[in-house]
């Protein structure tokens, strides 16, 4: 199974692929992504166990999408009950086709709340306010981006007891957390590595 699914980068064949939402209200619509180098949406055998362990979250939650690509984790979020998610994602490229995916499927609505921001993920990090119910992170691999993160969701306190952090890594990466993030779930794919926290 193909999951290393680097986040976006302006080059690639500019060809149309497809992301699929499997559960909520926006189950089986079919969206149109941007085939760039290196954006490798997540695969919907991935996203049925994640949302299976989050499913009782995601309602009314304020939700994070760290390194969005796609957005696939963050409009999955959506469809099934968050009231906001928060896209953060260096390509203008994917942004662009993210931001119409999101207004097709919330047809002029101001509801839930959607913001995508275009720009390094550590650095916005600094820039958010509020604590988020749920955090997905998941960087491109080999680049060292994950301890920095980790560390920025930390100090910037934006995520507080109850909070759940989504993990997706390379599995050669040791991955540390804050002393009160307990490792709830983790699975294991090829090479890949998937973990799910809780901050206590």
């Amino acid at each position: 199974m193909a999951q290393q699914h680097r986040k976006a980068t302006e080059k690639g064949s500019g060809k149309i692929g497809q992301i699929r939402i499997i559960g909520g209200q926006w189950r089986g619509r079919k969206l149109a992504v941007l085939d760039l180098e290196g954006l490798r949406p997540t695969t919907d055998r991935v996203k049925e166990t994640l949302f299976n362990w989050l499913q009782f979250e995601m309602p009314n939650a304020r939700v994070l999408d760290a390194f969005a690509g796609s957005g696939s984790l963050g409009l999955e979020a959506l469809s099934r009950g968050a009231a906001e998610v928060v896209f953060v994602e260096k390509s203008p490229t994917a942004n662009k086709q993210l931001n119409e995916n999101i207004a097709t499927l919330l047809k002029g609505n101001d509801k839930p709340i959607t913001k995508v921001l275009t720009g390094d993920t550590i650095q916005s990090l600094k820039q958010l306010e509020g604590t988020f119910n749920v955090v997905f992170l998941d960087p491109p691999f080999h680049q060292g981006l994950l301890k920095d993160c980790i560390e920025g969701l930390h100090t910037a306190n934006l995520v507080s007891e109850g909070s759940w952090i989504y993990i997706e890594s390379e599995q050669s990466l040791t991955v540390s957390a804050p002393e009160n993030w307990q490792l709830h779930r983790e699975k294991k794919a090829g090479q890949v590595v998937y973990r799910l926290y809780r901050v206590a």
